[in-house]
């Protein structure tokens, strides 16, 4: 389950990346890096 719930925030992170391109926001950018990390980190470990 922390597999699937990993890779579910990772590839939101790259959903909201793209979102990036529309409108440069700095909440924006925090949220893609911590759901990045939590993504990662549920995925691997």
């Amino acid at each position: 389950m922390r597999r699937v719930m990993g890779f579910a925030c990772f590839w939101l992170a790259c959903g909201m990346m793209i979102m990036l391109f529309m409108e440069n926001i700095f909440i924006a950018v925090l949220i893609i890096i911590i759901l990045l990390l939590v993504g990662y980190n549920l995925f691997c470990c």
